[in-house]
């Protein structure tokens, strides 16, 4: 099917506004993490309670994807959107000028809430507005934007907080946005009143009981979910793996975080060649747990910092072939309510990172993070191999090998 374009929203303005809609989240929860320390001097308060901001933050972002999700397939895209963009403006405001800790903590749940609109949207626009190889295309900026931003975000925090302090971090967040609700006002809904949900509102959110019993949709995002939960399980281990356990400083560190973001780019990129997004979907699978196991087994041994990085690098490229071609195939196989169907999928992802990164500190951290690894690329796998039972194995392993 043809890409359509509306004449008032060109394919390079849709694939700059919502790249960076996409990229809310992540920035949302991961850009202020290198402040925490200056955080806790500024309200006076243990760092415990500082990292409870990026707990309701990720609670916001999880549940206002739930919100605005469904919403948007009732009433429209832009709507929501510019309702999203202002809670966040407002919320972030309030950050720069909270007067205690308690407020502030408070205030990132609304902000998570603000961003999870821009997030779900996304995804639901670019499933309005294109099908087939073409969805693919929109997807994999999507799912590269996605892969990096959570590795990218804490860098560029950590250049902001070292030169302009914590609250430089919020104004930032604060200009995006100003920057996205003017784009917001320029875009034009993608979603035709005919094609808008006509039950109550209540009807509305019953649409997830359908979407769940959407077998392949469901298998899909699962295996996206435990594939992210091998990225989070990643940022939650790399700072204590690379600089106390290997002894490299901060700087160092955040240099091994670019380079590995853009693995996951690069590969989220390459996804869309695959002829078919199924391939690249096994493709990334069957990688990630060849080489989570080669983690694993090297990291048990005490391995050198270089056999890690090399290790990491490869299975984050694995991991990023199927954030494009997983969100692709998701998205296509539940077209009835994009909206909520985005929703889930995001709310799902948020919650295996929420679920995973904490397992990494259990005990030895070098040994815990292997076996998340491992676990985790081994329901993903699954989950894909469920997904496309229907393909006889040999046919699936000759698309991925011809």
């Amino acid at each position: 099917m043809t890409a359509i374009i509306n004449k008032e929203n060109s394919k390079v303005f849709l694939l700059i506004l919502l790249g960076m809609l996409s990229a809310f989240g992540p920035f949302v929860t991961d850009m202020y993490l290198p402040s925490l320390p200056a955080m806790a001097d500024y309200f006076s308060t243990h760092s415990s309670m500082v990292q409870l901001g990026l707990t309701t933050s990720m609670i916001g972002l999880a549940l206002g994807q739930i919100f605005f999700g469904p919403l948007s397939d009732k009433y429209g895209r832009r709507p929501l959107l510019l309702v999203s963009m202002i809670l966040f403006i407002v919320s972030t405001v309030f950050c720069l000028f909270a007067p205690d800790i308690y407020s502030f903590i408070t205030l990132r749940l609304i902000q998570g809430i603000g961003g999870a609109g821009g997030i779900v949207i996304s995804r639901s626009v670019a499933t309005d507005k294109f099908s087939g190889k073409e969805l693919a295309k929109m997807l994999a900026v999507i799912g590269a934007i996605n892969g990096v931003a959570p590795v990218a975000a804490p860098v560029v925090g950590g250049l902001v907080t070292g030169t302009i302090g914590w609250k430089g971090i919020f104004v930032i967040l604060l200009f995006i946005g100003v920057l996205l609700w003017i784009g917001c006002i320029r875009f034009k809904e993608s979603l035709p009143v005919e094609k808008r949900s006509k039950t109550g509102i209540v009807s509305t959110f019953r649409n997830f009981g359908a979407i769940v019993h959407n077998p392949r949709y469901m298998l899909y995002v699962l295996q996206l979910a435990f594939a992210q939960g091998i990225l989070f399980a990643y940022i939650a281990s790399s700072p204590f793996i690379v600089q106390q356990h290997y002894g490299f400083s901060p700087f160092a560190f955040s240099i091994c975080f670019a380079v590995n973001a853009v693995a996951i780019g690069v590969a989220a990129a390459i996804s869309v060649k695959f002829r078919q997004p199924e391939t690249g979907t096994l493709t990334g699978c069957i990688g990630m747990l060849c080489l989570s196991v080669c983690v694993m087994i090297a990291l048990y041994n005490g391995c050198g910092f270089w056999t890690y990085e090399l290790l990491m690098f490869a299975l984050l490229f694995t991991m990023g072939l199927t954030f494009t071609s997983s969100t692709t195939l998701a998205m296509d196989s539940e077209r009835r309510y994009a909206g909520a169907a985005s929703a889930l999928l995001g709310a799902l992802c948020f919650a295996s990172g929420g679920i995973v990164s904490p397992l990494v500190g259990l005990g030895n951290i070098l040994v815990s993070t292997g076996v998340t690894f491992v676990v985790c690329a081994i329901c993903s796998l699954l989950c894909a191999l469920w997904a496309m039972r229907k393909v006889p194995m040999k046919v699936a392993m000759y698309r991925i090998f011809r």
